[in-house]
């Protein structure tokens, strides 16, 4: 068997001859963001004289190391943040170095008639700003980093505090990619100690065009106050309907696979039901009889939301933590096979419109379709981030889809095979949905130029 104890020793250890976020500067670190952004520019002049072949090399190496290195980041990442799954974050990394789009998303489209030759090719933004959240710092890290070199751009990151180690080794790694891969230094940087100060000067400088923001709304709401060009990916509170149509049993499965992923971390989990009366409890049984579900009492209840939740908002403490974490600390001890929190309430309910980020799954009942449909978009807050549905009956499918109008929508499977897991597609983890790019790729962080020959290069 692993060995739990020494395993988080050796990450332990290589994190304290990092120094990550401690002084040590070098391969992308720097102490200054004004140095960092030069520093991205510098490197950004060489990537963009190279041939899409030549950044395709440095994307593959970035591939090959996070595969090397999986295990590495979901250990650092659960022993920095104290958040998360150790397993579930290595399959998100697999993830990240599998199927996030590179080069082959940069296309150029054309027209030839008559009067000559037309096209239109994606460029470099030049040196993009990026703010990356501390629930999935290097996934985030990474993934941003293939598409942002893919598409010819250099990137300085300014990471949330609380990942700051982890994140780093992610920038030092990429680094080291470009540099085997004959790639420049510094194609993307970061700092020892990111501030709101730093994130501040990020967004002002003139040599940023362009600034990609993962995190929470106040983030988003910063850049798009910036006068840049802005990509947002903000919060969510994803709803998941399930009608009589469904299949309930797998609904049941789904349902709490998605929902306790990496401890229900990523933006896209499912956070709340929404089930048709008829269908309630037959779902509340599959639940708890075979996907490790614990039913919450009112008593129960109460002392939760007294836990996780603060005058302030979320409790730090509890996000991303196991349902039988976060059940002890309420004076509750259970099996490990305990996996998720359930409890039926209103929609109105705090533990329930409120986005949480933990393995607590409340249940709204509700009379028919429509007033499931009317439930979900009012939890869902006007996000337009994602949702999740389980219906055999296209109709509902579609008037769903309509009524909710989010970035991503689930039917029928798990909120993960959202970003490719377990479903088609490619990966990412930069939502856009509130500036409405959706599901970032390399594609989503260049801008179009028209190349116009008139009266030749037709060849008919």
């Amino acid at each position: 068997m692993l060995n739990e104890k020494l395993v988080q020793d050796i990450v332990k250890e290589v994190v304290a001859k990092l120094n990550l976020g401690e002084g040590e500067t070098g391969m992308g670190i720097f102490t200054d963001m004004n140095d960092a952004i030069a520093a991205a520019k510098k490197a950004q002049a060489v990537l963009q004289k190279m041939s899409m072949d030549q950044r395709e090399k440095i994307i593959t190496n970035i591939r090959r190391k996070t595969m090397e290195n999986a295990e590495t980041f979901a250990r650092m990442g659960v022993e920095e943040t104290g958040m998360g799954n150790v397993g579930h974050k290595i399959l998100k990394h697999r993830l990240v170095a599998e199927k996030t789009p590179g080069t082959e998303d940069i296309k150029t489209t054309a027209w030839s008639g008559d009067r000559g030759l037309t096209l239109v090719e994606m460029g470099p933004f030049g040196v993009i700003g990026a703010i990356t959240p501390c629930t999935n710092p290097s996934e985030t890290v990474i993934c941003n980093s293939i598409g942002m070199i893919a598409g010819g751009n250099a990137v300085v990151f300014n990471p949330h505090p609380a990942a700051i180690k982890t994140s780093n080794f992610a920038v030092r790694m990429i680094n080291e990619a470009s540099l085997e891969a004959g790639g420049p230094e510094n194609v993307v940087c970061s700092l020892v100690k990111p501030t709101l100060q730093s994130s501040e000067i990020m967004m002002k400088h003139k040599d940023i065009p362009l600034i990609a923001a993962t995190g929470g709304p106040g983030v988003v709401t910063a850049v798009l106050s910036s006068g840049k060009r802005g990509i947002g990916a903000g919060a969510g509170n994803p709803p998941v309907v399930v009608d009589e149509s469904a299949d309930i049993r797998k609904a049941a499965e789904d349902i709490i696979n998605g929902c306790t992923f990496d401890n229900n971390l990523p933006c896209i989990a499912e956070k709340e039901v929404v089930a048709l009366n008829s269908v309630t409890d037959e779902l509340i049984h599959y639940m708890v009889s075979e996907q490790g579900c614990y039913m919450a009492s009112k008593e129960e209840q109460a002392k939760l939301q007294a836990t996780v939740l603060t005058p302030k908002g979320l409790n730090r403490k509890c996000v991303g933590k196991s349902a039988k974490v976060l059940l002890s600390m309420i004076g509750v001890e259970v099996p490990d096979s305990i996996r998720c929190i359930i409890f039926e309430g209103e929609k109105e309910h705090p533990l329930i419109s409120e986005e949480l980020m933990m393995p607590i799954l409340g249940i709204v009942r509700a009379t028919d379709f429509d007033d499931a449909v009317e439930k979900a978009v009012w939890l869902e807050h006007g996000n337009r981030h994602s949702a999740h549905i389980h219906s055999k009956n296209v109709d509902n499918i579609t008037k769903y889809a309509k009524a909710i109008d989010t970035a991503i929508l689930v039917k029928n499977g798990p909120s993960y095979s959202a970003i490719g897991f377990g479903g088609e597609g490619y990966c990412t983890f930069t939502i856009a949905s509130r500036t409405g790019e959706g599901l970032t790729s390399a594609a989503t962080f260049t801008k179009r130029r028209r190349c116009v020959m008139c009266d030749s290069l037709c060849i008919r």
